[in-house]
């Protein structure tokens, strides 16, 4: 009898991880036959190219992603109104390393935020590792000196992004804390593990009461060649001059599609990335294949007739890269609204073969999505870690949602990463749509299970 009753037990589980493998097997075939995520992006590369936050390139991406989602036929798209920082590149990035009657060039592009030098400005360069050996030095040895940030990324660590973590500081808060001792300017190595000549860029802050020097990236081929120099001479000067801009800050957009739960119409799963890009390159991998992927979720759902049990909504955010506020707006107005999210999944680094997903939920949420581990082992996917999710989902985080991340495969991410390596041919086509078929299964099981 415990035997009988034991087999009856495990029965409903099973037809429904047979169910289920079914399923996903279909939302692969769907996908790999008949997905246009890979379409998609060569629009959003090719005929609107990079969309940095307030610029009309951001503009016509979220006019771009409002027609898309309502070509799909969900239930209702809507854009959510989002003030957004408006920064401007300029057209001068000039750095000469001075070495007595000769000099070099640079490969140099400004850091998001920084402040324009007015005009040339000219000085000797202190070379440091850590922030904390400003201190060390001290306000003697620093001040009206362009301060050098080369710490590489840490070449053994797996996990490109633990390593893009580990040297992020420099870039975040360098110019900050080398102001604090006179500094007139900085350089950060790029933070990236290719060795080559195409500068990284990304978001920097001052600080309140502190001067605003300009900031710029340095190529890793420079970076090693300055490095060497200095090591040499220790007085070697340079000139460095931008003409970046800030502005007044503007009205912009998330862009949201919703299919309406046909059971639980009042709890929400979100798919996700940002549709803001950094103004080099094309935003392909960060975080095109992101917004693409996300769509795609959708498309898939509607052409397998697939109807969500909880209000499915696809949010393509803005302004990721510079400030945050598409994923902190659209979090204040969930709190505001008192609406409930379970799950939210986002896809953010890369559009690279998929290997897994990093969960920030409770044991019993991390115990689900492992318990899925077999129904994805045919497609070559097995990370199920406990882990960051994403940028724009996180500040949805309350302790009761079950935020996630696609984890593709990252060495080489960082590659392409806020430079201008970053456009639509490196982009594989089939890599980026098996990533979009995992994140299409794991919303399926989401929405079926929780």
């Amino acid at each position: 009898m415990r035997k009988v009753l034991f087999l009856l037990t495990l029965l409903p589980f099973g037809l429904a991880a047979q169910t289920d493998s079914t399923q996903i097997a279909n939302i692969f075939e769907e996908v790999l036959t008949q997905g246009a995520c890979h379409d998609d992006l060569r629009v959003l590369c090719k005929d609107i190219g990079a969309r940095l936050s307030g610029s009309p390139e951001a503009d016509r991406a979220i006019e771009w992603g409002f027609e898309v989602l309502s070509s799909l036929q969900p239930d209702t798209v809507f854009l959510q109104d989002i003030l957004v920082p408006h920064w401007t590149r300029g057209n001068t990035e000039k750095a000469r390393l001075k070495t007595g009657n000769e000099s070099r060039d640079l490969h140099i592009c400004a850091l998001g935020g920084s402040v324009g030098s007015q005009g040339e400005i000219e000085a000797e360069v202190i070379m440091v590792k850590e922030l904390s050996e400003l201190a060390e030095l001290g306000r003697e040895q620093v001040e009206g000196k362009i301060v050098f940030y080369n710490r590489a990324l840490n070449p053994v660590l797996i996990n490109t992004g633990a390593a893009y973590g580990g040297a992020f500081d420099q870039r975040s808060q360098g110019a900050a804390e080398a102001a604090k001792y006179g500094a007139v300017g900085t350089l950060v190595r790029s933070l990236t593990h290719a060795l080559d000549t195409l500068p990284h860029t990304g978001a920097m802050n001052y600080e309140a009461g502190v001067d605003s020097i300009p900031a710029a990236a340095i190529s890793t081929v420079d970076a090693n060649y300055l490095s060497a120099s200095l090591r040499e001479n220790p007085k070697l000067r340079i000139a460095m001059e931008l003409d970046c801009e800030r502005h007044p800050d503007r009205m912009q957009a998330n862009v949201i599609a919703e299919l309406r739960g046909s059971e639980f119409p009042e709890q929400y799963i979100v798919v996700g990335g940002h549709l803001d890009s950094w103004d080099i390159g094309e935003g392909a991998h960060d975080d095109g294949a992101g917004i693409v992927q996300s769509i795609q979720v959708l498309r898939t759902f509607q052409n397998l007739g697939i109807r969500p049990k909880h209000s499915l909504r696809v949010v393509l955010f803005i302004n990721e890269e510079n400030g945050n506020r598409g994923g902190i707006g659209y979090a204040a107005a969930v709190k505001e609204g008192g609406e409930e999210h379970v799950a939210a999944l986002e896809s953010d680094s890369g559009g690279f073969s998929p290997r897994g997903f990093s969960m920030e939920g409770d044991d019993a949420q991390a115990a689900m999505v492992r318990a899925w581990s077999s129904l994805f082992e045919p497609y070559n996917i097995h990370l199920f870690r406990r882990g960051w999710s994403g940028v724009d989902i996180r500040p949805l985080k309350n302790g009761t949602v079950l935020l996630m991340g696609l984890v593709p495969d990252n060495q080489r991410y960082f590659d392409y990463h806020h430079s201008k390596n970053d456009v639509y041919e490196s982009v594989h086509k089939r890599e980026l749509e098996l990533g979009a078929a995992a994140m299409a299964s794991m919303i399926y099981l989401l929405d079926k299970h929780l």
